[in-house]
């Protein structure tokens, strides 16, 4: 359909995008460079888009080394020139990439939709299905004459799905495929592995992985998926608790701190850090509005008795 190959178009943009940026462009490389990159921009309007986002995340590293004062006047021995100006592209270049990974550039190359912090939209598919992805949450999807295929990236989603005998609908993520044999269900991503949540009808569950297996989930239930593909077992599940995060809450028993920091962080546009590995694993039981971060930073603090510091946009929490 056209909406999924022009999601395919834009991908392929930011990868040829990168590939301008990240080229070494000194010497006589440079001119043949800079003309391959004209044409490309000048070609179609979207081309020139994305190369300006990808300058943006990226950072312009290597202008700002190559126009270091302290640098343009360092006047090394000529036999070394040549040293000199790879080692500044390699620095520039190590700099660029820092900040491209820093700032999510491999999962901004593969996601058709980005949630920031805070946000929770709600997107309606090509085929009429819906998919509201939970803050700081990243998707891909294909569609196609023969199947509906989503890549939950990072986070957390809440799929209801139009039926479509003739092209089954299905999620991966951690290892799995979920596919829908019916309307609703929920997938949350944590760590490498992944929960997945029925709330009404049915899915498949199936793995990936070198040994196949599947489980159906009826309405009501939820299975975890590891990355490795392996299947956990059915467990009852409340899908009230389940959905709390579209209301903007965390419902959790006996949950771990460091869990409940996820949630939070997911909508806290600063970082949170939690000072020593048996703090995270203290077990925290109640309701957290995760949505209001400080509220729910400020519940933790009086129901386990820790100390919080702010320092601007880090938050450190202490025993």
């Amino acid at each position: 359909m056209a909406t999924d190959a022009n999601a395919r178009a834009r991908r392929r943009r930011r990868e040829q995008a990168i590939d301008f940026l990240l080229k070494n462009d000194d010497g006589d490389r440079s001119q043949a460079h800079r003309r391959a990159l004209d044409a490309w921009l000048a070609s179609d309007p979207e081309n020139a888009a994305a190369y300006d986002e990808v300058r943006k995340l990226m950072g312009d590293a290597r202008s700002a080394i190559l126009e270091d004062p302290a640098l343009a006047t360092l006047e090394p021995k000529k036999r070394n020139s040549g040293r000199r100006t790879a080692g500044i592209m390699v620095i520039a270049a190590a700099i660029a990439l820092g900040s491209f990974f820093e700032l999510d550039g491999p999962l901004w190359l593969q996601a058709d939709v980005i949630s920031g912090t805070g946000e929770m939209p709600t997107l309606t598919l090509a085929d009429g299905s819906t998919m509201q992805l939970n803050a700081s949450s990243a998707a891909a999807y294909d569609f196609d004459g023969h199947r509906r295929t989503v890549r939950l990236l990072r986070g957390e989603a809440y799929f209801e799905v139009v039926s479509d005998p003739q092209r089954p609908f299905a999620v991966e993520a951690a290892g799995s495929r979920t596919t829908a044999l019916g309307t609703a269900f929920n997938i949350r991503l944590y760590g490498d592995d992944a929960d997945v949540t029925v709330i009404e009808h049915a899915v498949e569950v199936a793995s990936l992985g070198h040994i196949p297996s599947s489980v159906r989930l009826d309405a009501g239930h939820a299975v975890a998926c590891c990355a490795d593909g392996r299947v956990g077992a059915v467990q009852p599940a409340d899908p009230a608790v389940t959905l709390a995060w579209r209301r903007g809450q965390l419902v959790v028993d006996n949950a771990t701190l460091e869990s409940v920091v996820a949630a939070i962080r997911r909508h806290f546009s600063g970082r949170i850090i939690i000072a020593s590995d048996e703090l995270a694993q203290r077990r925290v039981s109640g309701t957290f509005t995760v949505s209001d971060p400080e509220t729910a930073l400020e519940l933790l603090r009086t129901s386990l008795g820790i100390e919080i510091t702010r320092l601007g946009p880090l938050v450190v929490i202490r025993g």
